[in-house]
């Protein structure tokens, strides 16, 4: 009988997990060897379990799913990450790779092919989803068409400061403000608060202290 490919989960939603799990548990070739729903118990069973392939959530509580990847493979440079993810932009997909990531796809699609996408990492393959691809080479960094003025404002959000405040410190009505988050917001195709944040620093739009 030919080895199974064993695999570990690593996803905050144990929904998610459970989801990936039918899906993987139904090829014959695959094995699910365990499931993980942060970045220190994703390190701890990758080291006791050695699956050859973890499927990696991007966006983890405390570590994020970067620096697990980093550090798994640092401890088992033989495993492959297959990194999920919300994100298209082309910083993450920069920073999947960088970490040593043999796969990146997008976990929200409707025609996610899990099963393929780890059958080839495993066999070595890089697997990068077409959706991120072609929208990468669209609309390049997309970051470089915020406004000086944008790029203070987004500085100020990622200190945490709310528009009343941003406000105040600019000289600006808290309209304006408002009218200036949505434009970063719509520029970088991202809706939420803490995505942008954490986007900003990772694009390196901002200083951290």
């Amino acid at each position: 009988m030919e080895k199974k490919i064993t695999v570990l989960l690593v996803d905050d939603h144990s929904l998610v997990r459970r989801g990936f799990r039918r899906m993987l548990e139904d090829e014959p070739d695959m094995e699910v060897v365990g499931e993980a729903g942060d970045g220190e118990n994703a390190l701890r069973l990758a080291k006791e379990l050695s699956p050859q392939v973890v499927v990696m959530d991007c966006a983890l509580p405390g570590m994020n799913g970067l620096e697990v990847t980093r550090e798994i493979l640092e401890q088992s440079p033989n495993t492959a990450v297959l990194m999920l993810s919300m994100h298209t932009e082309n910083t993450w997909v920069r920073q999947a790779i960088e970490a040593g990531a043999k796969g990146y796809i997008l976990k929200d699609a409707m025609d996610l092919e899990l099963g393929s996408a780890v059958r080839k990492v495993a066999a070595g393959e890089t697997v990068f989803d077409a959706k991120v691809e072609q929208r990468t080479q669209l609309k390049g960094e997309r970051s470089a068409a915020l406004t000086p003025r944008e790029l203070q404002v987004l500085q100020m959000i990622v200190d945490g400061k709310s528009n009343k405040e941003i406000a105040t410190a600019l000289d600006l009505s808290a309209n304006t403000v408002a009218v200036h988050r949505a434009n970063i917001m719509n520029t970088l195709g991202i809706h939420k608060t803490a995505e942008l944040v954490v986007y900003a620093i990772r694009a390196g739009l901002v200083n951290v202290p």
